[in-house]
């Protein structure tokens, strides 16, 4: 009994002694867990600290950036606007000297890719076909043409054109009409003014000057406005001009004749049963040396409306005729003419009306004696004598004409392009060869040469005046982009170029007479 009691006492010794080491042992193992986690906790809190210092570093960085970057736009954004006036400047000086040598304005459109721009029709290899529809003609910059020559086995020769102003595929009719408007406001100080489109067929030339045209008639619609050409638009703002000046002070008549296969035709000649049809007239030079086509019909217009009417009509009798380049391609040039006669009173010449009481009353004389008595005298004789009222009205009475033309020319054209036959054939001879009189012409005027071949060609016999230095010239050249089309397109800004460079002389500007204050 007794050595099992101490048997007992003895294991139990040796499991407490066990335990006392155990727990020794965890006790150890404690303190040692404890400052290993006091020491990682340290560590922990070092980086997090460290972390929010970077993060502090990095706002403040980034706030130093974004102040610079700000000061950086505003530095470019000054640079820009900087720019821009000094570009301003230096157009305005450049068309001063354009005005103070006569030189012609030139424009140049390139238009966008069309679905028709692929070879269809033409028997080539398909990668001959895939090079054609590749773009050859960019804007490199507003004032800037490049165009990629490549020939097959030859390097790619990149040659630049420049001119008064290029637009590029994305540029709307509104941008294109923008640079035209300051033109029509010379028309109203005294300068004829002329407007042409020039290139090859299927270029984007009638598109430019009248907008889209109608499948069924031909004609040019005016729903869509922002897509309405420059004749219309020029139209709308001849008018706005005359609205703000004197009523009675203005009146506009409009004239559309075609030249077709080197015959001019007016196109707003009735017959006898008021019917419009194109006749035959001619063109004859004057004893003062200018232009005229005799019987040529001038009918007056009051609005933008019945002048887009008029030029709806005659664009109906216009020869079209399908091509492989062109499913409605003009077969002749087309010439609308805008004529603003201003009328004024008295025997002086000067500015303008100095007494805007004597105005009012001179404007309503005008208003109801003279351009009234023009249009009645258009349509009937006159059954009875003038009054003496009206007889002294219009002895002290002033006429002065400017005239706005507004020209689309039939495109230049490649036959083996074109596949045209037959009377076709016929048109697209006389077109080139008309285009070819306008270069000749051209070619003389710069060289100063003595002799002007006007006459060799109808079209440089109807354009004598606006050519010869008696308006201001805009040339808009419109060229096709495609690779297929670059012989054409060369040849455009090669006639564009040559242009650019002629030197005609200051424009010719009409005097006004005004009536002084003494009278």
């Amino acid at each position: 009994m007794k050595l099992q009691r101490s048997s007992l006492v003895t294991q139990l010794h040796g499991a407490i002694k066990r335990l006392k080491q155990d727990l020794k042992s965890l006790h150890s193992f404690a303190l040692e867990l404890s400052k290993d986690f006091q020491h990682q906790s340290k560590t922990c809190l070092y980086q997090v600290l460290l972390a929010v210092q970077g993060i502090q570093l990095q706002n403040e960085a980034m706030q130093m950036f974004q102040i610079k970057a700000f000061d950086l736009e505003q530095s470019l954004q000054e640079v820009t606007e900087r720019y821009e006036k000094e570009k301003q400047k230096r157009k305005a000086l450049h068309n001063s000297l354009i005005e103070l040598r006569g030189n012609i304005r030139v424009h140049c459109r390139i238009r966008p890719l069309l679905p028709f721009d692929d070879a269809a029709g033409h028997s080539l290899s398909q990668d001959r076909q895939r090079n054609f529809s590749e773009k050859a003609a960019y804007a490199a910059d507003d004032e800037t043409v490049l165009v990629k020559c490549s020939r097959p086995g030859h390097a790619s020769v990149n040659k630049t054109f420049q001119f008064d102003r290029v637009y590029n595929d994305l540029e709307s009719q509104d941008a294109v009409f923008a640079d035209v408007a300051p033109l029509l406001t010379s028309l109203l100080d005294g300068y004829n003014v002329c407007i042409m489109a020039y290139g090859q067929t299927g270029s984007g030339k009638t598109y430019t000057m009248l907008g889209p045209q109608l499948e069924e008639n031909l004609a040019f619609s005016i729903e869509e406005e922002s897509e309405l050409g420059i004749i219309p638009r020029a139209t709308q703002e001849v008018f706005r001009l005359i609205s703000e000046k004197p009523p009675g002070s203005y009146w506009v008549e409009v004239s559309v004749v075609e030249v077709y296969n080197n015959e001019i035709f007016d196109l707003l000649a009735k017959d006898s049963y008021g019917k419009v049809f194109g006749i035959k007239r001619d063109v004859v030079t004057t004893r003062e040396g200018k232009s005229d086509v005799p019987l040529l019909t001038h009918e007056t217009v009051e609005n933008a409306s019945e002048f887009l009417h008029l030029v709806n009509k005659g664009l109906q009798l216009r020869v079209t005729h399908p091509t492989l380049v062109h499913a409605h391609s003009s077969r002749s040039h087309l010439v609308v003419t805008l004529t603003i006669t201003t009328v004024v009173f008295g025997d002086n010449f000067g500015t303008l009306w100095e007494d805007e009481q004597t105005s009012q009353r001179l404007n309503k004389e005008a208003s109801c004696t003279f351009p009234q008595k023009m249009r009645d005298s258009k349509s009937t004789s006159s059954s009875g004598a003038s009054s003496p009222v009206q007889l002294e009205a219009t002895e002290k009475m002033k006429q002065v004409k400017t005239r706005l033309q507004l020209v689309d020319l039939a495109g230049s054209e490649c036959v083996g392009m074109s596949g045209v036959t037959g009377a076709a054939l016929r048109e697209t001879s006389f077109i080139n060869r008309s285009l070819s009189a306008l270069a000749d012409v051209l070619g003389a005027i710069a060289e100063q040469r003595a002799h002007v071949p006007y006459r060799n060609s109808k079209l440089t016999h109807l354009l004598q005046l606006s050519f010869g230095g008696d308006a201001k010239l805009l040339v808009m050249l419109c060229i096709s982009p495609g690779q297929k089309y670059l012989t054409e397109s060369m040849q455009s800004l090669g006639f564009g170029t040559r242009a650019r460079q002629v030197q005609r002389g200051q424009v010719k500007k009409k005097n006004f007479p005004v009536l002084s204050k003494g009278k």
